[in-house]
C-alpha cells in the first residue's frame, strides 16, 4: 500500500478511484465493514482503492489537551488498513486550513481533484467540511454533479449499540479486554520498537523490553497480563506496565514488558503486545523494595491468568 500526504493529484489515478474517508482510529469491525465495501466497489468497477485519513485527528486538533487518547498511531493504522487490499492511504494534515475548508471545497480538492473519485464509501454518520456542514446526502448530490457514486455503510452493532472508537476506548481504559476484542475483531494491541532503558528492572530481577509510546496520553494505564509477539516470539506470556513510573521519577508514557522465562536481547526489535487482563492501577510506592514485592505478586497473578 502506497502512503501519500497532502492534496497533490495522484499521477496513477487511471480511470479513477474508489475512495473511503474517515479517522479509522482502532480499525474496529465497523471500519472493517467500510474497508470491505470499498474493496468490493473497487473490484466491481475495476478501480484502484484509496483511504483518506487525518493527522492529527480532528478531535485532537479542536480539543487539544482534552482530546481522547488515540487507539493507534499512524503506522499501526496503516498496517491494519493495508491487508484489506487498499492501494493508497492518503494522509491529510488537519490544521486551520483544513478545518476551515467548506464541504464543497473538500469534495472538489480532495475527492475529485486529488483522488479522481468515482466511488465514495463512508459510514452512515459521516460529516465533513467546516462546522461538519457536509453529510451523506450533500455528498450524494455532489456526486451527481462530479460523476461519483456514494455508498453509506450502516454501523456494525455489538451489545445493542453501534461499534465505535469511543466504545473501544472505554473498554480498554476499564480493562474490559474481551469486550474490546469483540469490537475490534482482535485483541487490543500496542506495538513499538524496543528501546534501551535505565536497566532498573534488570537490577531488580525483572528485565523489561521498553517501548516508548510517543503519545500525549495512553488509552491504557496500569499493570497488565499480556502476550508479546515479534523478534521470533509468538504470543509469549508476559506482565506489562503502562505509565509514567512515578516511584522512580519517570517522565513520559512507557510500556515495559517483562517476558516470562526469556533471556534474549530485543533492543531495536519491533514488538506487538496484546492485552489480556488488567491487574491493577499504577501507584507510587514508598520505596523500591515495596515496588519490587508488588512486582513479584503481579508476575504471579499474570502467570496464573495466562495459563488459565
Amino acid at each position: 500500500m502506497l502512503i501519500r500526504r497532502g492534496f497533490e493529484p495522484c499521477p496513477d489515478a487511471g480511470p479513477g478511484r474508489a475512495v473511503a474517508v474517515g479517522n479509522f482510529d482502532g480499525v474496529h469491525v465497523g471500519h472493517q465493514a467500510i474497508l470491505a465495501a470499498l474493496t468490493e466497489r473497487g473490484r466491481e468497477a475495476r478501480l484502484a482503492t484509496a483511504v483518506v485519513c487525518f493527522e492529527p485527528q480532528p478531535k485532537e486538533y479542536f480539543a487539544g489537551a482534552g482530546a481522547p487518547a488515540r487507539l493507534m498511531r499512524l503506522r499501526d493504522k496503516a498496517e491494519h488498513i493495508a491487508p484489506a487490499g487498499v492501494d493508497e492511504l492518503r494522509v491529510l494534515r488537519f490544521n486551520a486550513r483544513l478545518a476551515a475548508m467548506e464541504a464543497g471545497d473538500f469534495i472538489e480538492r480532495v475527492l475529485v481533484g486529488a483522488l479522481a473519485a468515482r466511488q465514495v464509501v463512508i459510514g452512515e454518520g459521516f460529516r465533513f467540511g467546516r462546522g461538519r456542514g457536509g453529510d451523506v446526502e450533500s455528498l450524494r448530490r455532489a456526486g451527481r454533479s462530479h460523476g461519483f457514486e456514494v455508498e453509506a455503510v450502516p454501523p456494525r452493532v455489538q451489545g445493542g449499540a453501534p461499534v465505535s472508537s469511543t466504545r473501544v476506548r472505554e473498554a480498554v481504559a476499564a480493562g474490559r479486554f474481551a469486550d474490546a476484542a469483540a469490537l475490534l475483531g482482535r485483541e487490543f494491541r500496542i506495538s513499538g520498537r524496543v528501546a534501551p532503558g535505565d536497566r532498573l528492572g534488570r537490577r531488580l530481577g525483572f528485565p523489561t523490553a521498553n517501548l516508548r509510546l510517543f503519545r500525549r496520553v495512553s488509552p491504557v494505564a496500569g499493570i497488565f497480563a499480556v502476550r508479546a509477539s515479534g523478534a521470533g516470539l509468538s504470543r509469549h506470556p508476559a506482565v506489562a506496565s503502562v505509565g509514567t513510573r512515578p516511584t522512580v521519577g519517570g517522565t513520559g508514557w512507557l510500556l515495559e514488558v517483562h517476558l516470562f522465562d526469556y533471556a534474549g536481547t530485543l533492543y531495536g526489535e519491533r514488538l506487538d503486545v496484546d492485552f489480556v487482563a488488567r491487574l491493577r492501577d499504577e501507584v507510587r510506592f514508598a520505596d523500591v523494595e515495596a515496588m519490587t514485592a508488588q512486582m513479584r505478586e503481579d508476575a504471579r497473578r499474570a502467570r496464573e491468568l495466562l495459563a488459565a
